[in-house]
Order: C-alpha cells, then sequence, then structure tokens
C-alpha cells in the first residue's frame, strides 16, 4: 500500500506540471493588467487621460494638416498653371504633344494649348490673337473675369436650318473673347470685326470679355480649329496645372522633358513657390503644436508611471520573490504602458476628429473631412510615447530589492 501511494504522488504531480503548462498563460496575464488597472484607478485614469489629451490633439492637428493641405492644393489650382510647355527656338509643338502631356499626367491636374500670332486690325494696327480650348481654359484659368465664354452651340438661326455653319461664320462672325484693352482697339461698339494675317482675313464677333489685370486684358481668344484655320499656326504653347506636392510637380517636369524634348519645360516659379511656402508654414505651425501638446502629455505620462512603480513596489517585490524575472516583469510593466497607449489613442483619434470638425466650422468656415488614414500614426505614436516614457520607470523597477521592500524599509 505504501508502495501504491509512493508510485501516486509522482503522477499527481507530473499531472498538475503537465497541466499548468496546458493552461493559457494569456488569461492571467490579462487579468493581471485588468486587476493593476482597477487597483490603482487614479494613477491609470491620470495616465490614461494625458494620452487622451495627447492623442485628440495629435489627430485634430494632422487631420486639419491633410484636409487643410488637400484644401490649399485645390484653391492653388485655380490660380491657373504651375507648369509651361514652350516650343525650342520659338517653334510649334510636335503634333501629339497634347496627348502625350495628358499621357504623363494621368488624370493629375488640368491642361490647355495656346497657339499665338500678331494680327493686323483693318486700320492697320497689330493686336495679339490666341487660339485655345476655351472648356480647357475655362478649367485650368478659373481666376479670368469672363463675362461670356464662346460657345460651340448652333445659333438660333442654324437650328432653324436657314444658314450652313460656314455661311453663318461668313455674316455673323466667329466668336471670339476679347480682352477688356482690346475691345477698345478692335470693336468699341461691340460689333463685329475683322482680323488679317499674312493675307488671310477673318470675320469675328466679340462673344465676352476677359478681364485678369495681365497681358490676357490686351488679347483676342479664338477657338483652336478657327484659329488654325485662318492662320495655319500650331500650337507653340501648353499650360498645365499639376496637382500634387512640390516634389510630384517636380517629378512631372521632368517626365514631360523626357517624353517632349522639342519643348522647353518651365515653372511657373511665383504658384509653385507661393504654394511650397504657404504649405510649408501650414505644416510647420500645426506639426509644431502637435509636438509641443504631445511632450507636455508624455512628461503627464511619465509621472504617473513613476507614481505607478512607488505604489506596486511592494506587489513587484512579492512577484520576485516568486521567481519573476526581471525580464517578465518589465515585459508586464511594457505591455501596461502599450494598452494605455492604445486606449488613449483611440478614445483622443474620435475627440480629435470632432475637434477638427469644430475648428474648420469656427475658424475656416468650412467642412473638414474625417482623415482615417491618420489613425495608425496616432496610434503608434501614442504607443511610442508610453513606452518611451516607461523607460525610466523600468530601471527602477529593475532596482526593487524584495527583500527590503517586505521588511517594510
Amino acid at each position: 500500500m505504501t508502495e501504491n501511494l509512493s508510485h501516486s504522488e509522482p503522477r499527481s504531480a507530473q499531472e498538475v506540471a503537465a497541466s499548468r503548462l496546458r493552461s493559457p498563460h494569456t488569461s492571467m496575464f490579462l487579468r493581471m493588467l485588468v486587476r493593476a488597472a482597477v487597483l490603482r484607478r487614479g494613477r491609470a485614469l491620470s495616465a490614461l487621460l494625458a494620452m487622451v489629451v495627447a492623442a485628440a490633439v495629435a489627430t485634430a492637428m494632422l487631420n486639419l494638416f491633410v484636409d487643410v493641405q488637400a484644401k490649399l492644393r485645390r484653391e492653388f489650382r485655380n490660380y491657373g498653371a504651375n507648369i509651361i510647355l514652350v516650343g525650342k527656338g520659338g517653334a510649334s509643338l510636335p503634333a501629339g504633344a497634347l496627348t502625350q502631356v495628358e499621357s504623363v499626367l494621368a488624370g493629375r491636374g488640368v491642361i490647355a494649348p495656346f497657339a499665338m500670332v500678331v494680327a493686323r486690325t483693318s486700320d492697320g494696327q497689330p493686336i495679339v490673337v490666341a487660339g485655345t480650348d476655351f472648356g480647357r481654359v475655362k478649367q485650368l484659368d478659373r481666376w479670368w473675369s469672363v463675362s461670356n465664354w464662346p460657345s460651340a452651340v448652333p445659333t438660333l438661326r442654324q437650328a432653324q436650318g436657314r444658314l450652313s455653319r460656314a455661311e453663318d461664320a461668313r455674316e455673323m462672325g466667329h466668336p471670339a473673347l476679347v480682352g477688356v484693352r482690346a475691345l477698345s482697339v478692335v470693336s468699341p461698339k461691340n460689333q463685329p470685326f475683322d482680323l488679317s494675317f499674312q493675307g488671310h482675313t477673318i470675320h469675328l464677333t466679340p462673344a465676352g470679355t476677359v478681364q485678369t489685370g495681365a497681358a490676357e486684358d490686351s488679347r483676342i481668344y479664338l477657338s483652336l480649329s478657327d484659329f488654325v484655320a485662318w492662320t495655319g499656326v500650331q500650337p507653340s504653347s501648353i499650360e498645365v496645372a499639376a496637382s500634387g506636392s512640390p516634389e510630384e510637380i517636380l517629378a512631372i517636369m521632368h517626365q514631360l522633358e523626357q517624353s517632349i524634348p522639342a519643348a522647353d519645360v518651365r515653372p511657373v516659379r511665383q504658384i509653385m513657390e507661393g504654394e511650397a511656402r504657404v504649405l510649408g508654414k501650414t505644416r510647420a505651425t500645426l506639426l509644431a503644436s502637435a509636438v509641443l501638446i504631445i511632450l507636455t502629455a508624455s512628461l503627464c505620462v511619465l509621472s504617473a508611471l513613476m507614481g505607478w512603480v512607488f505604489d506596486r513596489r511592494r506587489d513587484f517585490a512579492i512577484m520576485k520573490t516568486l521567481g519573476a524575472s526581471d525580464r517578465l516583469l518589465n515585459g508586464f510593466f511594457a505591455a501596461e504602458a502599450a494598452a494605455l497607449g492604445a486606449a488613449g489613442a483611440l478614445i483622443g483619434f474620435v475627440l480629435g476628429i470632432g475637434i477638427a470638425a469644430w475648428i474648420g466650422r469656427v475658424n475656416f468656415h468650412a467642412p473638414v473631412v474625417p482623415r482615417f488614414s491618420v489613425l495608425p500614426f496616432v496610434l503608434a505614436g501614442s504607443m511610442v510615447v508610453t513606452l518611451l516614457s516607461a523607460i525610466l520607470p523600468i530601471w527602477l523597477l529593475r532596482r526593487v530589492q524584495p527583500a527590503v521592500i517586505l521588511r517594510g524599509e
């Protein structure tokens, strides 16, 4: 009987050891995390509040930056082209250049071709005439003040079948967009007028006026098809309003230089430099504010974690006495800090989206679209902040001496 007992005890110990090996350690780890947060609610809530504030501010600032950056780029596109392609030596651009530019842009901008000559009025005065695509220019140069854009829609008389397009053009004149200063030269009474170029005459009718305060005020614009049919001159320049960051625009310029070697690709420096300057100042202001507030929150988290370690010295001493290694304790404390950072990031992200929407409505009078693309950065940043703040407490944790703490010294 004694032999049976002696044999049964080792088997029982083996079974207990096996059951402990088979039992999940994860649930125990989670229970320890939850219990630590519940028993030290004050410390946990203060650290969580600091992370929520930091994450909310970072989310609001990043959301505003991304949204404002997109809005500013869209507004800058309304100021016209930021890239100009000009035929080398004043020559016309090669056939198919417009298609090549569209292929390089791949939907990342708007383009418009231009061809120009110096024509003569009926009394011999020189005037600059340009041919272009009115539909493209209307999208490209939204800042132009135009009374009425020329339309290719047939006139009422054409619709009734009384005149063909050619007959109507000869009688009524081809529609033209006339600069406000040029109008007083070619048609003071807003009547049809004639222009001649190299012995060819064209009859034009002012369909509308354009005013920009620049050279456009002294020009006359025709549709590109009418212009080429009259002068035989092909487009010599293409204006491009490319969208994207300054680096992306420079890459587009490089691709255009390689695709169209017969053209000089030039940036419109006033637009590009102004855009880069405004975006740079906006980025610097928002990011500096976010960094300053995050550093302040880091100090709050550091203070909370230091107090957390001090309050739990006895718990850690008991764990070390029971055989817990420094590595295990460090990992446990780092996991607590990371969980704190993740929880603060998620709560702060929701609050930050609301703060960004409120700032956009009050200060910019425009809606701010929630940018969920910033969530991974806020989440990762919050966890990094808490882990960095935990370095000093972890170092203090390694110096815990179980015997000294348990004796109450």
